[in-house]
């Protein structure tokens, strides 16, 4: 369902929280059909991106250490995105 969201567990170093919440909020974005939230929706939504991040960075401390790294880097850690973001 969610196929461009980039797999964290595996990474060098470690996801971020910053790359944790982008990927909850890319999930909730997806699963709730809302791009950008209205007032109607603002709370719900962040709401939904916190427990989802909290729910991630408990799930990526639980599980095993990958034999390999993913075979994609998250977004945020593409110089492209970045530039693009004004991060660098």
């Amino acid at each position: 369902m969610c196929r461009n969201i980039t797999t964290l567990r595996g990474l060098e170093p470690a996801a971020t929280p910053q790359e944790i919440e982008a990927a909850a909020l890319q999930y909730v974005r997806k699963v709730g059909g809302v791009q950008a939230p209205s007032p109607a929706t603002a709370a719900a939504m962040q709401e939904a991106v916190r427990a989802i991040a909290a729910a991630t960075t408990a799930l990526l401390a639980e599980l095993p250490a990958r034999r390999s790294p993913p075979p994609t880097v998250p977004p945020l850690r593409r110089p492209a995105v970045r530039a693009r973001l004004g991060l660098d």
